[in-house]
């Protein structure tokens, strides 16, 4: 039957002849129906039979397989109502089998992919990802203070169809006919932005493939490497200032991981102030621990590459450190552990007095959580080290929240943790341990007197006030 419509025997095509031959093709729709209803970039099905099967690639020869890849792609550029499983049942099947011999097609490598062809391919592809995502889970409820986190994550229907498209362009991309000047002429910044824009999709198997998408186009296409650094800093600045609300920003930190592992050194100054003006500042979002543990992988790839960074970074961690909510100071401690653990002597020192500063406050904290994990920063050899160091600035920081703790501290493990500490500074040099014991026994003495002095105090005023109200 397909022969019948394409007479082309076994002569090669001229490119003149493939794009009169891929110009001509359409979708056959019965005599008895009518054309489908075009809406923008869908199709509305709304007559059964429209979509005739087409035969495999496999079962045409292979001057034939160009034609076919286009009438395949045609009759795949549009999208299926799925929220009725039952409706248009024969379409959705035809197109999903039309999708897996694309997919395979491409992925044998069975035809070549032509500068037509590949601009037929990225169309289809992009009718069907590129969509209005629905309303998020919170923005149905109304409910502002509701947690997206705690929600089910939302799955796409469509997904049956949708992830065919996404290893369609994965194998793409992937595939030898993959070439970067034909490509960016289709794959473009309208093109990445629409794909960035698909990051906020509540569904995780889509924020995967995106991201997989994201850092390939980024890799094989050079040029467009400063955009979709501009493009993802603009989406962490919406973040933070307007919305802070967006399901890919772990995905998309994940993409910057293996982007600043790639950096050279020494760093230029853009990449450093990306870094300062978006990173940094991510910390402060109250949705920290949906995206900490990339988050904190960039902020120590960044140090590992430059060691000068350390100081900056611990003094933006100090700057956003939170006050009210201890599970993110937890986060926090474990990121200054991850930093500290690259950070050289001499950026150590310039950052130590107001970190030890902030630290002898976590060790006094109520909560046995952040106590615990602050006093777990001294079971690192390399901290140790630093802080051995610098013993006679950092000890007299701390001694004072170090006896707190062993005397007053309701938590037995912080006791036990705060005392293995204090041990530790005794053996590391005694002569200074001494010092701090007599200096914190001096202020006790002083603030003991001060106390009685204004217990006295209040007494005669209480006794004034007895007398005249008599």
């Amino acid at each position: 039957m397909f022969n019948k419509i394409m007479k082309r025997g076994g002569k090669k095509a001229s490119k003149s002849d493939e794009q009169m031959a891929l110009s001509n093709v359409a979708v056959n729709y019965p005599a008895r129906a009518s054309p489908p209803q075009v809406i923008g970039n869908n199709i509305n099905i709304s007559d059964p039979g429209i979509v005739e099967p087409l035969p495999m690639f496999k079962e045409v020869s292979v001057t034939d397989r160009p034609t076919l890849f286009v009438r395949k792609l045609q009759v795949c550029s549009f999208q299926c109502d799925f929220s009725d499983t039952l409706k248009c049942a024969r379409e959705k099947e035809i197109k999903r089998q039309n999708l897996v011999d694309i997919l395979d097609t491409i992925q044998s490598g069975s035809i070549r992919m032509t500068e037509i062809l590949q601009e037929e391919l990225v169309k289809m592809i992009s009718v069907n990802i590129f969509r209005c995502l629905p309303p998020s889970s919170h923005e149905n409820s109304g409910v502002e203070s509701a947690d997206p986190e705690e929600d089910d994550p939302y799955l796409e229907p469509s997904w049956p169809h949708l992830q065919l498209v996404y290893e369609i362009l994965l194998r793409y991309i992937l595939s030898p006919d993959f070439d970067t000047k034909v490509a960016k002429r289709y794959i473009d910044y309208g093109f990445v932005l629409k794909l960035l824009d698909l990051f906020d999709s509540e569904d995780p198997r889509e924020r995967e493939y995106l991201k997989m998408m994201l850092h390939r186009i980024y890799v094989k296409v050079m040029v467009h490497r400063p955009f979709i650094r501009k493009a993802i800093n603009n989406i962490f600045y919406r973040f933070m200032l307007e919305t802070e609300r967006h399901n890919g920003i772990a995905e998309l930190l994940e993409i910057l991981g293996s982007i600043i592992n790639g950096f050279v050194v020494p760093m230029r100054n853009e990449h450093k102030l990306f870094l300062v003006r978006a990173l940094i500042p991510l910390h402060k979002v109250k949705a920290l621990s949906a995206y900490h543990t990339q988050l904190s992988y960039c902020v120590t790839q960044y140090v590992e590459k430059d060691y000068k960074l350390a100081d900056v970074v611990i003094k933006g961690l100090l700057k956003y450190w939170p006050v009210t909510n201890c599970q993110k100071e937890v986060l926090f401690l474990g990121e200054v552990e991850e930093v500290l653990e690259v950070t050289q002597p001499a950026e150590f020192q310039l950052c130590m007095v107001p970190l030890f500063r902030r630290l002898a406050r976590c060790l006094n904290s109520c909560h046995f959580q952040v106590a615990e994990r602050a006093l777990f920063l001294w079971n690192n050899e390399h901290i140790v080290s630093l802080i051995a160091q610098n013993r006679g600035v950092i000890l007299p920081i701390i001694y004072d929240a170090l006896e707190n703790n062993v005397h007053g501290h309701w938590n037995q493990a912080v006791n036990g943790l705060t005392a293995n500490v204090r041990r530790m500074f005794e053996e590391m040099d005694s002569e200074l341990f001494e010092q701090c014991e007599k200096q914190y026994t001096i202020r006790q003495t002083k603030v003991k007197e001060l106390v009685k002095k204004r217990e006295s105090q209040w007494k005669r005023i209480e006794s004034v006030a007895a007398q005249a109200a008599y």
